[in-house]
C-alpha cells in the first residue's frame, strides 16, 4: 500500500487496538452519529502498517528528543506535526520520544496517550486493524480519532501563504486582526490587518471545536454553532467562569442582525477555553461555542478587541489570490461609493435602486421607507454624506451577502447627523441591493 496512505490510516487508529483507561480516563464527549464521516473508505480494512520496513525502536544512549522551539502556546500543536512527521518517516523511536515529552507537558492530554500506545503497539508487530480492543469505549476512541484526522488535515493542507479568506474584504483601520473560523476542517485562522496596503497577513491557526451536531445553528438548545459575521463583544477571562470555559471567554453578537431576518435564535455563543481536567476536546463537543485549548486561547486574547473584531465562522473557507481579492474589493468599493454619491445626488428614484424589494428594517418594508426619502429629500435644498472607518465583509453560505459597517455623517440644510451604521447587501442578478439598514 502507498505511503500516502498507510500514514493516515495510521492516525486514524491512534491506538484504537489498545485499551489504555488505566493510562488515562477517557471521559471525552461522544460524536453525534450525524457528524460528517472523515475516515478514508478504505480504512476500516486490514493493514499491516508497516510491512514494507520494519520499525526501528530509539536505541537506548540516544538523546532524548525535544520538542520544537515554539512559543509556549503552540507548542503542542507544533509537537503533533513533529510526531506525524517522525512516523511518516518510520523513525518511530523518535515519535516515541517525542509524544513522551508532549505528555510530561500536558499530561491530561488524551490524544497524546492513543499515540503513544500506537507507537508502542508497532514496534512489536504491524496493526492489523483498528477499534477492536476489548473494553475501549468505540465513541471515545472515535472522538480522538476524528480530533487526529483534523489535526493532520490541517498539518498536510495548509492553505498557500498568498491566498487570502474570501471574507475579509476590508476591515476599518482599528480592527487590527480577525478571527475566520472554518467549522468543516475546525480550525480557526488569525488575519492582521494591513493598515497600509489593506490585504490580511495570515498571523496563525489553531484547532477548535464546535457544537456537538455540527454548524448553521437555528434555535436555542440546537448544540449546532451559527455561521456568519459577527464580532466580539465582551471579555469575560477576568470573571469568576465555572471550569467549563477554562482560562476565559469572549461571548460573540449572535443573533445578528441577518440572523433575526432569517428567523435564527439562541444565545450565549461564546469564544471560550477548555475545562482543567481536558487538554482538547473532540471537533463536535460543544452546545455551540468556538472552543480552544487554554494555551491557544492565551495566545488569541491578546488579539481580540472588544467592539471590533471580526469573527467569521463558515462551513468551508473560501480562498482568493490577491488579484481576485482586490478585484472583488475594489468592485464592491465602487458600488458603495455610488450609493453615497446618489444619496448626495438627492435624486431619490436613482438612490432607490440600491434597496431591494425585499428591503426591510425597523418595522418598514420597501414601499414605507421609499415613501418616507421621497417626503424627506423633498425638503432637502443640499446632502453632503461622508463615510468613515469603513469595513465589509462576505456572509458564509451560499447566498451572496455582504456586510458592511461605517459611521455616516450626514449633513444637510436642515439636519446634521452621526451615526455608526450597518448595511446587509444582497446580490440580484448582476448588481447589489441593501435589504437591511439600521444602527450598529
Amino acid at each position: 500500500m502507498p505511503k500516502k496512505f498507510w500514514l493516515p490510516l495510521l492516525l486514524v487508529g491512534l491506538a484504537a487496538v489498545i485499551a489504555i483507561p488505566s493510562v488515562i480516563e477517557l471521559t471525552t464527549r461522544q460524536t453525534p452519529a450525524s457528524a460528517p464521516a472523515l475516515v478514508r473508505p478504505d480504512a476500516a480494512a486490514a493493514l499491516p502498517v508497516w510491512q514494507d520496513k520494519p520499525p526501528q525502536a530509539a536505541a537506548p544512549s540516544a538523546p532524548a528528543a525535544s520538542l520544537p522551539a515554539t512559543d509556549a502556546a503552540t507548542a503542542p500543536e507544533a509537537a503533533l506535526q513533529e510526531i506525524f512527521s517522525a512516523i511518516e518517516a518510520h523513525q518511530l523511536g523518535r515519535a516515541l520520544q517525542l509524544t513522551e515529552t508532549l505528555i510530561e507537558r500536558h499530561p491530561n492530554y488524551r490524544l497524546a496517550h492513543l499515540i503513544k500506545g500506537d507507537l508502542l503497539l508497532a514496534r512489536t508487530h504491524p496493526l492489523s486493524h483498528f477499534g477492536a480492543a476489548p473494553g475501549a469505549a468505540s465513541e471515545k476512541i472515535a472522538d480522538l480519532r476524528a480530533e487526529a484526522l483534523r489535526r493532520l488535515q490541517a498539518y498536510r493542507e495548509k492553505p498557500a501563504t498568498d491566498q487570502i479568506p474570501r471574507y475579509l474584504l476590508q476591515m476599518r483601520p482599528e480592527q487590527r486582526y480577525a478571527v475566520i473560523v472554518d467549522t468543516q476542517r475546525s480550525r480557526l485562522y488569525l488575519y492582521e490587518n494591513d493598515a497600509a496596503g489593506g490585504q490580511p497577513r495570515f498571523v496563525a491557526d489553531y484547532y477548535v471545536s464546535q457544537g456537538k451536531l455540527g454548524a448553521d445553528k437555528f434555535y436555542e438548545g440546537d448544540k449546532k454553532t451559527p455561521l456568519g459575521v459577527y464580532h466580539v463583544t465582551a471579555d469575560l477571562s477576568r470573571q469568576k467562569l465555572p471550569d467549563l470555559y477554562g482560562s476565559g471567554a469572549f461571548p460573540i453578537n449572535f443573533p445578528n442582525e441577518w440572523d433575526r431576518r432569517r428567523g435564527r435564535g439562541g444565545s450565549g455563543i461564546w469564544l471560550h477555553g477548555t475545562q482543567s481536567d481536558t487538554f482538547a476536546r473532540p471537533p463536535l463537543a460543544s452546545d455551540g461555542c468556538v472552543v480552544l485549548t487554554n494555551q491557544d486561547l492565551d495566545a488569541v486574547r491578546g488579539y481580540l478587541q472588544v467592539g471590533l473584531t471580526p469573527v467569521i465562522i463558515s462551513p468551508q473557507l473560501e480562498w482568493l489570490s490577491p488579484e481576485t481579492w482586490a478585484q472583488e474589493r475594489e468592485e464592491f468599493a465602487r458600488t458603495l461609493e455610488t450609493w453615497r454619491s446618489d444619496w448626495e445626488s438627492r435624486d431619490t428614484e436613482r438612490y432607490l435602486t440600491h434597496y431591494s424589494k425585499q428591503f426591510s428594517a425597523d418595522g418598514q418594508d420597501f414601499s414605507r421607507f421609499a415613501a418616507q426619502k421621497r417626503q424627506v429629500n423633498a425638503g432637502k435644498n443640499w446632502i453632503k454624506v461622508k463615510l468613515d472607518k469603513i469595513s465589509f465583509f462576505r456572509n458564509p453560505g451560499a447566498e451572496e451577502v455582504i456586510v458592511v459597517s461605517f459611521e455616516q455623517d450626514y449633513r444637510s440644510n436642515n439636519l446634521d447627523n452621526r451615526m455608526k451604521k450597518r448595511q446587509y447587501w444582497v446580490r440580484e442578478g448582476a448588481q447589489w441591493k441593501i435589504i437591511y439598514e439600521g444602527a450598529a
